[in-house]
């Protein structure tokens, strides 16, 4: 890398500089002086790829932006040469080797404020501040993996994701900056050309790993790019990561059993880069592994690097065999840096410091060892760390080593480079856009590179089609659903079995109404565990920008709407003429729309609460809780007009008020069916058991004393009269249907919020 770092510096020499006479030879094999200026617009010039199409032609462009020569890939290969002669050295141009990409950090301090109480059960509190990170500085190379070492709580996942551009601005100070340039105005520029694989390996457990991949391929990738070209990519992918073998079979999770956990971990990596990033992080990715595992895991890393990419990793405790992989190390303790630099400098560091190495000792273990001690002697590292820090003015870093190269060059300049070698592949679609002279706002950064790589519809697309994927794959989920409810139903269809029209009729049919409506609530619980693990893998999907949250919050609505019909139509089906609810055809499709809209607006607000508590078992209690709530004050234990006034706003929030109200207008609204004759009016009453003829005579005198005639056959209670009677007038049936939709509608777009505000995996 030194000799590339110093011909770029040589090439890139001004006019003044050379000797007379000293000549350039240009793209069409003449010879002209050439100022820095001009070589530096013919290197975002050598994204114009020669040849092929009409020139006039867009899809000819893109055909010929995007063709590939036949190659023989290599385990470490350029998996994706994006220019016209296919090699990784085609896009270099006039200037040689583009410059090293180096990610440097300088200073970086973060402390976070602990509270703590005086006393037990006082009320005053006393704020404590600990320092994460103390001054740390350092650099990362391309084609280098920087390993970041110490013990637990030492640090090691705090400066990743201080690089990673994970802590909010407020709270971190330093500098990071990525060839000079800091990027703490641009870290939506760092989402772009960065990955950041997590420690723990979220992804759905019913997708292939090809699968995991491809759907990964489609998000990240352009869609420009041929469905060839990605699927080419997904293949060489999966070579380059060792899992051809496992290609089929699926991830897996507790109940089936997948792939193991090296290639899992592996699958994680892969998905993160599968659009080639620039700089890549990771979060202990040897955690958890076997020694085999690891080793395997380091190596397809070093690939990964040496295809051009600053790698970036935390390591608790690498063997000898990961070591020999790793091209430099920091170690931390308790946040402070007491060693820097690659892993042969360790016994010269450690024997100025006055504990020399052991010949046949790990250099990495007896560091981690020495640290530990260090710790916890009374003078802690302090010494290390002043004797780091005069180490460090002593051996300054050379910026002819790649850095110097990178500092003649802008970082947009550097990136374009960059993409006409064939990284940052979902960059590639702004360089054609630039190509053509296009001007992109609001998804375009000032670097060139997409903020998304694919456009709001494609995304939902996708994400649909994954959901639907993921789901077919389990259909023991929606058996155990559609059982549980039918069992339901049938159960309420026995116990209401053919209600008559009589005043206890009345009443039984409004407690069957609030007992199905509130099923479909309860019964819509059920999705939460599943929510709440996808939201993990939302968040690192979206953490480097593969998909905007809006898509995903549309693709999930899109996706959960099919399943609704089968369960609508099983409840529905199953009380509505077991009951013998009225209203024939018309009425039992309007039955069914309402139990549609339960079901509905039921996910959504389960949807809503997986965004907000990320807790399972406090996600339940709020399920109960709520549900309760609206169950109470829904206007049928007690009807709105009798209810207090501090409560109606509660009320008229409630889930189960606007179905409650729309069916019973379905089952009431009609004023020919009576429900209680004046025969009946005797019944549940001392004068029940008496006669028919005292019964007829009571009501003549009854009559008699209102003025009006009253037989046995009279309609004393019709159905709108019920409903004046439970306070059910304001709204229309199909008034509240709609209310209903639209809180459904709501909770998506609060949902939404949950994700925009409060899934940002950034610390604080």
């Amino acid at each position: 890398m030194d000799g590339e770092g110093t011909e770029g510096i040589v090439a890139l020499k001004p006019e003044a500089s050379r000797p007379a006479g000293s000549r350039i030879p240009s793209r069409d094999g003449q010879s002209s002086s050439r100022k820095l200026g001009d070589l530096l617009k013919r290197l975002r010039d050598s994204t114009n790829f020669a040849g092929g199409g009409s020139g006039n032609d867009e899809e000819d462009e893109e055909e010929d932006f995007w063709t590939l020569p036949p190659a023989t890939p290599s385990p470490h290969h350029r998996l994706l040469a994006l220019s016209r002669g296919g090699s990784p050295a085609a896009g270099e141009g006039l200037l040689g080797r583009p410059p090293p990409f180096v990610l440097s950090f300088s200073e970086l301090t973060y402390s976070v404020k602990l509270r703590r109480r005086t006393f037990p059960f006082a009320g005053s509190k006393e704020q404590e501040t600990k320092l994460l990170l103390d001054s740390v500085s350092g650099e990362a190379r391309e084609g280098e993996i920087l390993a970041v070492l110490g013990a637990s709580g030492s640090g090691k996942s705090t400066l990743i994701d201080a690089l990673a551009g994970r802590i909010s601005r407020g709270s971190l100070r330093g500098t990071v900056a990525l060839n000079g340039e800091p990027l703490h105005r641009g870290r939506q520029l760092l989402k772009a050309i960065s990955a950041y694989v997590m420690q723990d390996d979220l992804l759905h457990p019913m997708l292939t790993v090809e699968e995991v991949l491809t759907f990964a391929a489609e998000f990240r990738l352009p869609r420009s790019m041929p469905t060839a070209r990605k699927r080419q990519r997904v293949q060489a992918l999966i070579d380059q990561l060792g899992l051809r073998a496992a290609a089929g079979t699926i991830i897996g999770n507790e109940r089936r059993r997948g792939v193991s956990g090296g290639e899992r971990r592996r699958v994680s990596i892969g998905a993160d880069i599968v659009h080639d990033p620039i700089v890549l992080f990771l979060d202990e990715p040897t955690s958890g592994l076997d020694s085999s595992s690891a080793f395997q895991v380091v190596q397809v890393l070093q690939g990964i690097a040496r295809s051009g990419s600053v790698v970036v990793m935390s390591v608790h405790q690498p063997s000898s065999r990961i070591l020999s992989l790793l091209d430099r190390l920091l170690f931390l303790s308790r946040g402070r840096a007491l060693y820097s630099g690659p892993p042969a400098g360790l016994p010269e560091f450690f024997a100025g410091f006055g504990h020399p190495v052991p010949e046949k000792e790990s250099r990495t273990e007896f560091t981690l060892d020495l640290i530990l001690e260090l710790e916890i002697s009374p003078g802690g590292t302090d010494a290390l760390a002043e004797y780091y820090s005069r180490w460090r003015a002593a051996h300054p870093v050379d910026p002819s080593a790649g850095g110097g190269a990178a500092r003649m060059f802008t970082l947009r300049d550097a990136i374009s480079a960059s993409v006409s070698r064939g990284k940052l592949v979902s960059g590639a679609a702004a360089v054609a856009g630039e190509r053509r002279g296009e001007k992109k706002r609001g998804n375009q950064r000032g670097s060139g590179v997409p903020a998304f790589a694919n456009p709001f519809w494609v995304e939902v697309q996708v994400l649909t089609r994954r959901s639907f994927t993921n789901a077919r794959r389990q259909p023991e989920l929606v058996a155990v659903w559609l059982g549980a409810l039918l069992v339901t139903g049938l159960m309420l269809a026995a116990v209401f079995w053919k209600r008559d029209l009589s005043a206890l009729g009345v009443q039984e049919r409004l407690g069957f109404f609030a007992l199905a409506v509130t099923t479909t609530y309860f019964t819509c619980g059920e999705v939460l565990p599943e929510f709440l693990q996808e939201r993990y893998i939302f968040i690192r999907e979206t953490a480097h920008n593969a998909y905007r949250r809006s898509s995903y919050v549309l693709a999930s609505t899109v996706a959960s709407v099919p399943s609704l019909l089968p369960l609508s139509l099983t409840l529905a089906t199953v009380t509505f003429f077991a009951v013998g609810l009225h209203g024939g055809a018309s009425g039992f499709l309007f039955y069914l729309l309402v139990i549609f809209a339960c079901f509905w607006t039921g996910i959504s607000y389960m949807t809503f609460l997986s965004g907000v508590i990320t807790d399972e078992r406090l996600a339940f209690t709020a399920v109960v809780a709520t549900l309760s709530c609206f169950f109470l004050l829904a206007g049928f234990f007690v009807s709105q007009d009798r209810l207090p006034r501090f409560w109606l706003w509660l009320h008229y929030l409630s889930l189960v008020k606007y179905p409650y109200e729309a069916v019973m207008h379905n089952e009431f609204d009609d004023p020919r069916r009576c429900f209680v004759t004046g025969e009946q009016i005797f019944d549940r009453t001392a004068l029940a058991g008496t006669s028919l003829e005292l019964k007829v005579r009571l009501l003549q005198a009854l009559g008699s004393a209102l003025g009006v005639n009253i037989t046995a056959g009279t309609c004393i209670v019709n159905g709108p009269y019920v409903l004046r009677l439970q306070g059910i007038t304001d709204l229309a049936k199909w008034t509240c249907v709609w209310i209903l939709l639209a809180m459904g509608v709501l909770y998506r777009a609060l949902f939404y919020l949950a994700l925009l505000f409060g899934s940002r995996n950034k610390r604080r």
